[in-house]
């Protein structure tokens, strides 16, 4: 039996948000407004990660919640439209070796090809951050255009305000693009919240104890699954069958590339799905599920590597 590394051991789980902004840059809540709404929906951590500018502060500190350092960096590439490579990054504390300092700020810069993004990308790295892929769609690229990017340990597989404001970067078909090819690569639901009014839409939950070191530990290993509500108990395979376990639902749906694996509906469209499972085909390299509930709010595992049973 493999167990994905979420569920492999028994912990706490941790409701964080990766991804959002404030009027450090472009957002419109304040650092303070945004991080009591976290903490008043029941967050555990949040990264500020206003563009090009970096944070380690908790700017409410009667406030306790934990603030994980980070940013979101950008390259341009030549358009029409919006055509862009997005990236936030998060790191440890300055003394456990994090590379970027406080309010250390960014230029906006255009590239041409992506080597140009992996340089960005490298310098991100060699600071001891880790990196996360941000909104393919919202940014115009195609998979073809950061498949060949190096390092970024997850991808956005859904982001609320792109979702809310464009109706895009809802699904996560690009994801699926990089697995089938054997890629290593996590799956986290953000928000980007710029407006107010787009947080705490999509969070990771996060099997961690509730300090930087082991938030940052376990994002990196893929202890965690993504939300937008449902909450996810198991997710394992046993004698070459796949089985999630999740608050009720009405529709999970089991995922790889090459076509759908079983989906499995509630019969009135209720909340009444607590399980399913499927046989898993010869040649699948990883499988992964996604569970729905009545509402529309999906939450999804990350992969099982069947390549490393």
């Amino acid at each position: 039996m493999i167990r994905q590394a979420a569920f492999a051991r028994k912990g706490q789980f941790l409701k964080g948000a990766l991804h959002c902004h404030t009027t450090r840059s472009d957002g419109s809540g304040s650092p303070e407004e945004v991080i009591r709404l976290h903490k008043k929906m029941g967050y555990d951590f949040l990264a500020l990660t206003d563009h090009r500018l970096y944070n380690y502060e908790n700017f409410a500190p009667e406030t306790e919640i934990t603030i994980i350092p980070g940013m979101e960096m950008d390259r341009d590439l030549p358009g029409p439209g919006i055509h862009c490579h997005h990236i936030v990054c998060i790191g440890p504390k300055k003394e456990d070796g994090n590379g970027f300092s406080q309010d250390e700020t960014f230029s906006r810069k255009n590239i041409t090809t992506a080597a140009e993004c992996q340089e960005m990308l490298d310098m991100i790295h060699a600071a001891n951050n880790l990196t996360i892929y941000c909104h393919p769609e919202w940014s115009g690229i195609s998979a073809r255009e950061f498949e060949t990017l190096e390092g970024n340990f997850a991808m956005e597989i859904w982001n609320s305000g792109c979702v809310i404001e464009d109706g895009v970067d809802a699904n996560a078909a690009y994801w699926d693009e990089l697995l089938i090819q054997g890629k290593k690569i996590f799956g986290v639901a953000t928000d980007d919240g710029h407006a107010m009014h787009q947080h705490c839409k999509g969070w990771v939950m996060v099997n961690a104890e509730n300090n930087i070191a082991s938030i940052l530990k376990a994002l990196e290993n893929g202890e965690f699954y993504s939300t937008c509500g449902p909450e996810i108990y198991d997710f394992r395979v046993e004698e070459g069958v796949a089985i999630v376990e999740c608050s009720p639902v009405s529709e999970i749906q089991f995922r790889h590339f090459r076509a759908p694996y079983r989906l499995a509906k509630s019969a009135d469209g209720k909340n009444s799905l607590r399980a399913a499972h499927a046989v898993i085909r010869e040649g699948t390299n990883y499988i992964r599920a996604v569970v729905t509930d009545a509402e529309g709010r999906r939450a999804w595992t990350n992969p099982i590597f069947l390549d490393e049973r």
